[in-house]
């Protein structure tokens, strides 16, 4: 028997299951389980990763000092107070490293991202999920479920992976509802596809115990560079710069994001693109008697009668090459979500979904 155990919380870990790519059988297929742009990156940003490329013998800039002030310049924000990551993912990481520990809770919505619970039992934590309101975040709740011991309040907004989002007001009752020794964090990774909102910036500007996490992944099209980067009060980005490791985001990952945040034209073609088809896909299945909340993502989140209808047409949909999320993981076994994809990849889904429909009738 081994005497090498790994810390606390660890092995209370699930390995974490990505989107799915591939289907056994099918050759031509169409990934819809990831909630990736399919536009793709800026072509600024691809064009500027190529050129980065050519001098990856050089170690990346330590301090991102570069693609901070891009960021401040297109968001209107204090680029000392950013601070960049290998995704916000690994952000998400760095505040549980640092704001919680041993004896101490992170909250978060029965429904949120994954992340959260996994980064708070791998710094000795204790994670506590706090249930919605219809799938939709409930402030009163996570008030509720504060205690001396929360240190760090999650919440996605809007939220993955049900595509709901709260108001500012909400958010800013919720800030300052928690315990004074307690930080919210406000995840935004989809906040560019909701035309004009800030993600939380001006409640940041007004107080000093909320952080709000941004990605790449998302709209820009650069969920393989591994980019994000979070919003702060100055102290607490002094804090995580401490933990983060000197070389942290790639030099091809810099130069994309930079590109691609100061692509604002671009930014918000794909906006355009996604809100469109988003609407046309929810009311299509709608009439099918497949329901979903209003989406302010890059998805939907499509509710079946049970949970074996929604396995059912998942296994249909990947017959036809289109591979959407499970998400019962999530606690929402009778729902798929759905990444909103080009005008033939939502057409794909909806014929799919009305002929698995009419076969279920049959």
């Amino acid at each position: 028997m081994t005497q090498i155990t790994p810390q606390p919380g660890i092995m209370d870990i699930a390995l974490y299951q990505g989107g799915a790519a591939h289907v056994d059988g099918v050759s031509n297929v169409t990934k819809l389980s990831s909630n990736e742009n399919p536009l793709g990156p800026s072509p600024a940003a691809v064009e500027a990763m190529a050129e980065a490329a050519a001098t990856m013998h050089r170690y990346p800039s330590s301090d991102h000092a570069t693609l901070r002030a891009a960021i401040a310049e297109t968001h209107g924000l204090d680029a000392e107070r950013i601070i960049c990551g290998a995704g916000s993912d690994e952000i998400i990481a760095f505040l549980c490293q640092c704001y919680a520990g041993p004896g101490d809770e992170v909250l978060y919505t029965e429904h949120g991202f994954a992340m959260y619970r996994i980064s708070a039992l791998a710094a000795g934590a204790t994670p506590v999920e706090v249930k919605e309101r219809e799938r939709v975040t409930d402030v009163d709740a996570l008030l509720a479920g504060c205690t001396a011991q929360t240190k760090l309040v999650f919440i996605a907004n809007p939220n993955n992976p049900t595509g709901t989002m709260i108001s500012e007001a909400e958010v800013a009752r919720l800030a300052d509802g928690i315990p004074e020794d307690a930080i919210l964090v406000l995840d935004g990774a989809y906040a560019e596809y909701v035309e004009g909102f800030d993600a939380g910036a001006q409640l940041i500007a007004a107080r000093n115990n909320v952080v709000m996490t941004r990605t790449f992944s998302k709209i820009y099209g650069l969920g393989g560079a591994r980019v994000g980067w979070a919003y702060g009060p100055q102290e607490i980005i002094d804090v995580l710069n401490r933990v983060r490791g000197p070389f942290n985001v790639s030099t091809t990952a810099l130069a994309g994001a930079e590109a691609a945040v100061r692509d604002t034209d671009y930014v918000q073609r794909c906006r355009l693109e996604n809100a469109k088809w988003r609407g046309w896909l929810a009311d299509q299945l709608a009439e099918l008697g497949v329901p979903s909340d209003t989406s302010c993502t890059n998805f939907i989140l499509a509710r079946f009668a049970s949970q074996s209808e929604a396995e059912s047409c998942d296994d249909f949909l990947k017959q036809r090459g289109l591979i959407v999320r499970r998400v019962a993981g999530y606690n929402l076994p009778t729902a798929l979500r759905i990444t909103i994809g080009d005008e033939t990849a939502c057409r794909a889904v909806a014929a799919a979904v009305k002929d698995f429909k009419a076969g279920a009738a049959e």
